[in-house]
């Protein structure tokens, strides 16, 4: 679980390095200049860490079915050569499907003011500068969405099925308790990460304000990399216990 936990802020890292510094340019000066290539580029890891963390998180659900329904067997199916090619497996399809995506997104075509009234580059505000015909690369997107989407959404539905219907057939009310406090955490990260992706995405921008659109876009890029560890440390109890004992150690020192 705590391999997952670090592939997980490493990835919230590599979008807020990608985004943030950026952003803050923005903000404070008003605008800012880049090239396509550059935009581009800021595209792709965004969008590659993103889907990165749909499959880890598909990932972490599927670790912790293991862990409830056949816990004496965890330790012989989680082991860590296997979770090191979960997770390499999860890095290699997230930056390898969205490279279909960048590249057709490179052979478009820009004219015009070329001014991108968003606070990063986007996929939608990205494809609306463009003059070319973007059907084919909205036929890309809707196709990657089965992959990076449907598919760990699935993993996910059906792993927490398994747990919940596991969890009701403890008898005793402590050991329900105890058992739904080791997913809870990652419960609760993966319906925050879905919400906020699917109010962006999912939800029809065309009634929406600039201003609604920037805010619902600061959702994923800034507002989960930040709850993350926040939820996992508050519902760990070792995270606890660290904190505590720093605190301590500063208080007498």
């Amino acid at each position: 679980m705590y391999f997952f936990i670090s592939q997980l802020s490493i990835s919230d890292i590599f979008v807020i390095s990608d985004i943030v510094p950026n952003l803050l340019y923005i903000l404070l000066n008003n605008g800012w200049t880049i090239t396509i290539i550059e935009c581009i580029t800021q595209l792709y890891f965004l969008c590659a860490s993103e889907a990165f963390e749909c499959f880890l998180l598909a990932v972490m659900s599927y670790d912790r079915y293991v862990a409830i329904c056949n816990p004496l067997h965890y330790s012989t199916i989680m082991t860590v050569g296997y979770c090191i090619i979960l997770s390499i497996t999860s890095w290699l399809l997230g930056f390898s499907i969205i490279l279909m995506y960048i590249i057709k997104t490179t052979k478009l075509t820009f004219c015009g003011p070329n001014i991108i009234d968003h606070l990063f580059c986007d996929i939608v505000p990205l494809l609306e500068l463009s003059c070319s015909d973007t059907s084919v690369i909205h036929l890309v997107v809707y196709i990657m969405g089965i992959p990076i989407v449907i598919m760990p959404t699935t993993i996910i539905v059906v792993s927490y099925t398994y747990i919940i219907l596991a969890i009701l057939r403890i008898p005793s009310n402590t050991g329900r308790k105890k058992a739904f406090s080791t997913c809870s955490s990652h419960l609760i990260v993966v319906s925050t990460f879905y919400w906020t992706m699917f109010s962006v995405y999912a939800v029809p921008s065309k009634g929406l304000t600039n201003t609604i659109s920037k805010i619902l876009s600061l959702l994923y890029t800034v507002f989960t990399p930040l709850i993350n560890p926040i939820i996992y440390s508050l519902r760990n109890k070792d995270i606890k216990n660290a904190v505590q004992r720093t605190f301590q150690k500063r208080v007498i020192w």
